[in-house]
């Protein structure tokens, strides 16, 4: 039990400076146990235990005045304690958002009114986020029937349930993948892309549908092109005939169509509009916010695939 020892000995003990102790001592966190004859400060055992605790409190990052209450048991340490932590989460999350700023800075260039829109889109609110995506949802689906197009109010229907949900304590990773994607929304060429997929898709002219919509016929595309391409099969090698010829066929028995020289025109058409890497990065980006399993890269599958078709059609 430690005896009664001067500011000097307390400040050895704790490794606090003699100046904060006194500081301590002055506004009523750490009162001395009493005064010597010559009015120097004297502190007990007690004085030392509440000094540690004021020291762990401080390092918490709690305010003197919190402090003070909790000591005074004005109020309970548990509910502070909650209260700082999550007050410490959201400095957290902001500090994680700023940092993601600027890696995307350091890692684009751009000019300062680009760096300013990083910002704001990084550091966005719950309620900003969503605005974003559905500004980006209202300009792609402005064109569609959907009024009037069960599938279409389906497509957009099912397009705006899969928006991005950045969570309340992102990582790094979907933060980062959160300001590219922001970025991606806002490019005029990418929604007008999208327009256009959509109005050939579902507009009052709309073609007969030429790829299959089944996932297992989309898997069994990229499987079927990906062995080619590893035998190192190019687009213009004959032996690249006859995998045109099996998807197309596969395609057609699908969609009800037949493989003829119109389909295969309209086929290159819709593959030139709808093969963009962006697309594909939507997804992407997509799935790490949301945390879905990775998408993979299939983009240039699609394009040996056109390449091919253009050659043997």
């Amino acid at each position: 039990m430690l005896g009664d020892v001067n500011i000097g000995e307390l400040s050895r003990l704790t490794g606090l400076p003699v100046k904060t102790i006194r500081y301590y001592s002055d506004v009523g966190l750490v009162p001395e146990a009493e005064r010597s004859h010559a009015n120097y400060r004297r502190y007990d055992h007690s004085s030392l235990v509440r000094l540690e605790f004021v020291r762990t409190l401080r390092e918490l990052g709690l305010d003197i005045a919190t402090i003070r209450r909790v000591l005074d048991n004005g109020v309970d340490l548990a509910s502070v304690a909650a209260a700082h932590a999550e007050a410490i989460s959201v400095q957290i999350r902001v500090l994680r958002l700023r940092r993601a700023a600027l890696r995307a800075v350091a890692r684009r260039d751009p000019s300062p009114s680009e760096v300013e829109r990083m910002t704001r889109i990084a550091q966005a609110s719950a309620d900003e986020r969503r605005r974003i995506v559905d500004e980006f949802f209202d300009s792609i689906f402005a064109d569609l029937p959907t009024a009037s197009s069960e599938e279409a109010a389906k497509f957009a229907e099912m397009m705006r349930s899969a928006s991005p949900d950045l969570p309340d304590d992102p990582t790094d990773e979907q933060v980062d993948a959160w300001i590219e994607l922001a970025s991606l929304l806002r490019e005029p060429s990418f929604r007008a892309r999208l327009r256009e997929m959509g109005r050939r898709s579902f507009g009052p002219s709309a073609s007969p549908r030429s790829v299959p919509t089944d996932m297992s016929d989309i898997s069994w595309f990229t499987d079927h092109v990906a062995a080619a391409m590893d035998r190192g099969v190019t687009p213009e090698d004959p032996a690249a005939a006859a995998v045109v010829a099996e998807v197309t066929a596969r395609w057609t028995a699908a969609c009800d169509r037949a493989d003829d020289a119109p389909y295969r025109a309209e086929l290159i058409e819709g593959l030139e509009l709808a093969i963009d890497p962006r697309a594909e990065r939507y997804w992407q980006l997509m799935a790490v916010i949301n945390d879905w399993p990775p998408i993979p890269t299939t983009t240039h599958r699609w394009t040996w695939f056109l390449s091919a078709l253009k050659a043997h059609s």
